[in-house]
């Protein structure tokens, strides 16, 4: 190597391959063996043209492998080259003809025009098209090249570069050889099998729908996988993290590459978007959420029976309940210190009402609990609408204690009505809790309990209860009898069914659409250093960082934070679930109960009219085209109008009548077009019940309920 004409070959040489030496130390060794190098040609090559990369000698090199290898044909030149890096795999993703020389000043144009046999454009199947004899013949002919013939081929060269390049992807079949295929623009070619930071999505859609896709199906060894080396030298504006399968493409076609890129991109977020239903139940120990409500008359025991709950759960902790005990005591209301636990505000404390809807959180050994404690005073029938519209499951108590049971069931009590409402909202299944079973004048009396359950049961099947849905229950909310641990048999020997929190804890589950599109009525709203929804998901999941629409604003928002039920931070939140979302993009005056958060693909509809079957349940007079009244909607509340009646429905058969009816009055169900003065956010109710079912309420009652059939 003292010889300064070897010397400077040598130079030239490591300039052209820069640095590949390092990935590639067996293409240096035949180098110093060559018996064809002439340094004349050395000599006549002017590398101030930029064009150090053009070696001769490189393609003798090349053609020392040749050599080499033309010997191992018998074994098959895959099986040989897929061992030692094979000369596709090593090529194409170690810095191969194609990537790298590409990268380099478009060598790649020059080795086509020289190895036409070997021509990566073209899709051979395999290696039949290489011809090793030809390729010498080539070589050996290409180291007589004349300057002018090289500079001549550099304008071809320069002509070709100019060309839209053909975008290739990998394709990695099943067999060990890697084919380069003409990825045209489906997406099919370029989508990624799943992006890196993919949730745990169903694989096996994924694996079928493209199985060439799969890494792991071709044997490649380590050091070669062609993943990451691709990734490191392909030059189109490819989003690593989201394309697993390394696209090939030339710089002068960035335009077709990214267009492809971007339907790959949002495949690849839509699959990652949904959701495992079995690693949702795994992510919670298995256990799915539940809303419940507790409705009935005011003085039923709702509170006291919810804070009684809360602290045999261990959800409250008994020093707690024991400070509210002194508090009650001084203040006088000894029995009340447990619905203190939810009446947290001073004039709920005082007055023994609830007010608003209160919310508490409680878990089981096989469930999750959110308890929505519903005012039973009519002045608060509207808050306690807005807590039914959230809920899976209501508790109706009642007293048994006598007079209150018929003061609270008789005209002008709230148990009629709130039973009607829950069923309106879509609280399918009712538990009816016969409280106070413990009161000096009942005594567990089998009797008294059968009375209040008897009643009850006629008035449940008639506003449309099924008998199934229906359970009756003896308890005490006070002494905690009948709630966690069953009634003791000397108290009550008559009742051997389960406790209230074991008829919870085992009842059958809803069917939630956790990977339909997202959902939430907004029930409540908050300022705390941004803005803060809070309401039920009724459909769908959602992540932080998901993009939203507000209807019927079409406000456009973004999920900064998610609260769980139990006040702490989450990053994801499911159907079903109670949460708190704050938002980004809208400020908190822009907002009010009523609006629903959507996903910005399947928005929900906003309406001002609409076709609905409406049955009139309490009414004193007539109403007819031009009745106003309020209208509860999922968390809405909108002054709604008659604008038509079209058709009275017959009892039984529910026919049409051919005349719109002049009027309607109790009793009758009617199909009605309705208008509300502002767009309400709305949807049938055949296809989402939880926002197609309303109320109708007039001068403090519930007058009619009604679905939505059709939206106008």
């Amino acid at each position: 190597m003292s010889n300064p004409q070897d010397q400077l070959s040598n130079d030239l040489a490591n300039a052209s391959i820069s640095g590949d030496q390092s990935k590639q130390p067996q293409q240096q060794q035949p180098q110093q063996q060559q018996p064809y190098f002439n340094p004349n040609q050395a000599q006549a090559f002017v590398p101030t043209g930029g064009y150090q990369q053009f070696q001769p000698q490189q393609q003798q090199q090349y053609g020392g492998y040749q050599q080499n290898y033309t010997q191992y044909q018998a074994g098959g030149y895959q099986q040989n080259y897929n061992n030692r890096g094979g000369y596709q795999q090593n090529y194409n993703n170690r810095g191969g003809y194609q990537q790298n020389y590409n990268n380099r000043g478009g060598y790649q144009q020059q080795q086509q025009q020289q190895y036409q046999a070997y021509n990566p454009n073209q899709q051979y199947g395999g290696y039949q098209a290489y011809n090793p004899q030809q390729q010498q013949q080539q070589q050996t002919q290409s180291q007589g090249m004349s300057l002018a013939d090289f500079q001549k081929q550099k304008a071809e060269q320069q002509a070709s570069l100019n060309k839209p390049a053909v975008k290739k992807t990998l394709k990695l079949a099943s067999s060990s050889g890697i084919k380069l295929a003409n990825a045209t623009k489906k997406v099919d070619t370029a989508k990624p099998a799943a992006s890196k930071e993919a949730s745990p999505a169903p694989k096996d859609e994924e694996a079928s729908a493209e199985p060439e896709a799969k890494k792991e199906s071709t044997p490649v060894p380590a050091s070669s996988s062609p993943a990451p080396a691709a990734a490191d030298s392909t030059p189109a504006p490819v989003k690593k993290e989201s394309t697993p399968t390394p696209s090939v493409a030339s710089k002068s076609a960035p335009v077709s590459a990214s267009a492809s890129v971007v339907t790959a991109d949002a495949l690849a977020k839509e699959q990652e978007d949904e959701v495992d239903e079995e690693v949702v139940k795994d992510m919670f120990g298995g256990k799915d959420h539940v809303s419940i409500i507790f409705m009935g008359h005011v003085d039923a025991g709702k509170s006291t029976m919810g804070g009684n709950i809360l602290y045999l759960t261990g959800s409250v902790d008994k020093r707690t309940v024991e400070k509210y005990e002194r508090e009650a005591k001084d203040a006088g209301r000894q029995g009340w210190y447990l619905s203190w636990v939810m009446d947290t505000n001073k004039e709920e404390r005082n007055d023994g009402k609830t007010i608003e809807v209160g919310k508490a959180y409680f878990e089981t050994d096989k469930r999750r609990y959110t308890i929505l404690d519903a005012p039973g005073h009519k002045m608060y029938v509207s808050e306690m609408i807005g807590g039914a519209s959230q809920a899976d499951v209501g508790i109706l108590v009642i007293s048994a204690r006598k007079g209150e049971y018929e003061t609270g069931f008789e005209k002008g009590g709230q148990t009629r009505e709130h039973a009607l409402l829950a069923k309106t909202q879509g609280v399918n299944k009712i538990i009816v809790v016969v409280n106070k079973m413990d009161d000096p004048t009942v005594n567990w009396s089998k009797e008294r309990y059968q009375e209040c359950t008897t009643k009850l049961g006629v008035f449940l099947k008639g506003i449309g209860y099924n008998k199934d849905d229906i359970i009756n229950m003896p308890v005490s909310g006070y002494t905690g009898a009948g709630l966690k641990d069953r009634v003791n048999p000397k108290d009550c020997p008559w009742y051997e069914g389960p406790s209230l929190l074991e008829y919870l804890d085992n009842m059958d589950t809803m069917n939630r659409k956790i990977n339909g599109p997202f959902m939430m009525p907004v029930s409540g709203k908050m300022k705390d250093l941004g803005t803060v929804v809070e309401g039920k998901i009724e459909s769908g999941h959602v992540k932080k960082g998901t993009n939203l629409i507000l209807m019927p604003n079409k406000t456009p928002v973004e999920v900064l934070t998610i609260y769980n039920e139990t006040e702490q931070e989450a990053d994801t939140a499911f159907s079903g679930e109670q949460v708190r979302l704050k938002i980004k993009g809208v400020e908190e005056e822009d907002l009010q109960p009523g609006y629903v958060l959507t996903s910005p693909k399947n928005p929900v509809k906003t309406v001002t009219k609409f076709e609905a079957q409406i049955a009139i349940v309490e009414l004193k007079s007539i109403l007819s085209n031009g009745f106003s009244c309020v209208m509860h909607l999922h968390t809405a509340i909108e002054e709604v109008k008659f604008v038509e009646l079209k058709h009275k429905l017959e009892k039984g058969t529910n026919r049409k009548s051919k005349k719109p009816p002049a009027f309607a009055k109790k009793g009758m169900k009617i199909i009605a077009i309705l208008e509300v003065s502002e767009p309400v956010c709305a949807e049938t109710y055949k296809d989402y019940p939880q926002l197609g079912r309303f109320t109708l309420r007039d001068q403090g009652t519930t007058i009619a309920i009604g679905k939505i059939t059709k939206l106008l």
